[in-house]
């Protein structure tokens, strides 16, 4: 290299006569000039990383007065390495910094109200320390568990949580889990309960007043109608009369004995589903329809369905109760001598009650029973008279009573309650029930199971004096052949044709001249004749 130029960064440091280690510098402008030359060449950005030598080293140094490692001089290379690294590092903003939350820990904060307790629930518990109307779910999945049947361990403990929110919330009497139906978007969880009588007259007589006032709404209505109507020409009034709607059982009795609590997830709120009506549960027979998991969903089908989906729901739990909740023969009995033979739906435990061995539950199907009495195809459990009137509307109504006796419905009478599962009719080859027992090698352990062909996903299991039914599934039933939706009915038939009101074809010429004649003649005729009775 040649000697320094003025413009580059050494120049005046190789000036004869200077020493690094002399006090005295011969030209102090040129060593001024030599530094600033030096420091702007450690100050040029690279075209590559964007940094400069002159920041590099500064970070270097200050990295090293701060950690002060040992055998610096050693790791110099690595620590130029780590400050380049982290110049090349993003910086990211606070949005970016959060780091995303694992859905884990979003069922969790779901579900962590469960563990909390309100203010005041540690004194309710002091009193009521048993709890008897909370049922053991953890008990009964350990049963279930034993077949392969039922929930994880966690969302089961959930739902233990969540029933006993309920007791408090509710006036429950008695409480069961009854199962979980499956849905597209979400699904539900379904408790079964039971609800001191008071509370029930109390829903009841709302749920009246709520449709008296409907109905005189509508009365009013139809009132300022008619007196519209009366002032424009009347049309024809149809002589069509519907037939009497079925009214729907009291609730505590038949297919309203229980009420039902669901919540699509254990943690949330639950809600009660209205009681069923017989036309919900004759059109339910008919449609098949997936669950969404929206109670106030409509439900688009054909024959319509009276109600939404929290109305649809309900008469499939009415259906599926009714048919594969069973318990070990001899377990329940009539409180009354008397009660079977007016198929009355109260029993009660019998204590004398021993409970046969898993071996006989497992090969005979005798051993098991009915607790619920089933559906008639009238929509109820205890058969009505649709044309029956109340004594104020008879005299109104006799002479209609008398068209329609010969259109009287015969009376049907069902199963009685407490009737054997062995004699449920079978689908084609196929049997009602399967039964089974949870383990062959340990049979003097083992638990009976008890699964239903008509209705996938109900399940009873028998170990002793403890038994219990549970459902999971989409609240379908089996059938052999596929589903068929029903027809729609037949057109109706044309007015039949008649003289009076078949179009007449239009007369030709000679017909209307000959016509014209005819009544000129006639007229000419009558004129005569009258003249002839004045003479006269």
């Amino acid at each position: 290299h040649g000697p320094y130029q003025p413009h580059e960064p050494g120049y005046g440091l190789d000036q004869p006569g200077y020493s690094p280690y002399e006090d005295e510098i011969p030209d102090p402008q040129a060593r001024m000039l030599a530094i600033k030359n030096a420091k702007a060449y450690l100050l040029k950005t690279s075209t590559r990383s964007g940094l400069n030598l002159y920041d590099h080293f500064a970070n270097i140094l200050t990295k090293i007065l701060d950690e002060q490692p040992e055998n610096t001089v050693d790791i110099i290379e690595d620590i130029s390495k780590d400050m380049k690294w982290a110049q090349f590092q993003k910086k990211m903003d606070t949005l970016r910094d959060e780091h995303p939350i694992l859905p884990i820990f979003e069922a969790a904060e779901k579900c962590k109200a469960l563990f909390v307790k309100e203010a005041g629930e540690e004194e309710r518990e002091e009193l009521d320390e048993e709890m008897p109307s909370l049922p053991n779910v953890m008990e009964t999945a350990f049963y279930f568990e034993q077949a392969g049947i039922g929930l994880n361990k966690d969302e089961s403990y959930y739902i233990f949580l969540s029933l006993k929110n309920l007791i408090n919330v509710q006036p429950v009497q008695t409480c069961r889990f009854w199962g979980k139906i499956l849905g597209l978007e979400m699904n539900y969880i379904i408790a079964e309960v039971q609800l001191h009588e008071g509370e029930e007259e109390e829903e009841t007589a709302e749920e009246e007043e709520g449709t008296v006032a409907e109905e005189e709404k509508e009365m009013g209505e139809g009132e300022e109608e008619g007196e519209e109507k009366e002032k424009e020409a009347e049309p024809p009034k149809s002589t069509y009369k519907p037939p009497p709607e079925i009214p729907r059982e009291e609730n505590g009795t038949g297919t309203n004995k229980y009420v039902y609590f669901v919540c699509n997830e254990p943690g949330k709120p639950w809600v009660k589903l209205p009681p069923v009506t017989p036309a919900q549960i004759v059109c339910a027979r008919k449609i098949k329809k997936f669950f969404t998991g929206r109670l106030d969903a409509p439900i688009v089908s054909f024959p319509p369905f009276p109600g939404n989906e929290a109305n649809y729901l309900r008469a499939q739990i009415a259906r599926i109760s009714a048919g594969t909740h069973v318990s070990p023969t001899g377990f329940y009995q009539f409180a009354n001598e008397d009660e079977e033979e007016e198929d009355g739906d109260a029993y009660e435990e019998n204590p004398e009650f021993e409970p046969p061995p898993v071996a006989e539950m497992v090969e005979s199907l005798a051993t098991w029973a009915h607790h619920v009495k089933g559906i008639l195809k009238q929509g109820r459990c205890v058969w009505i008279n649709p044309t029956q009137k109340s004594e104020e509307n008879e005299e109104d109504e006799e002479e209609e009573d008398k068209e329609d006796e010969g259109e009287e419905q015969e009376e049907e009478r069902g199963l009685p309650l407490l009737t054997l599962i062995s004699e449920d009719e079978g689908m084609k080859n196929i049997p009602a029930w399967t039964a089974q027992a949870s383990t062959n090698l340990i049979p003097q352990y083992s638990v009976a199971i008890l699964q239903s062909n008509r209705w996938p996903g109900a399940y009873a299991f028998a170990s002793g004096r403890k038994f219990d039914n549970i459902y999971f599934g989409w609240g379908h039933k089996y059938s052999p052949e596929s589903h068929t939706p029903a027809l729609p009915p037949p057109v109706q038939a044309e007015y039949p044709s008649g003289p009076g009101i078949t179009e007449t074809v239009d007369p030709t010429v000679e017909e209307e001249i000959a016509f014209k004649i005819a009544q000129e003649e006639a007229l000419a005729g009558e004129e005569g004749e009258e003249e002839e009775v004045e003479d006269d």
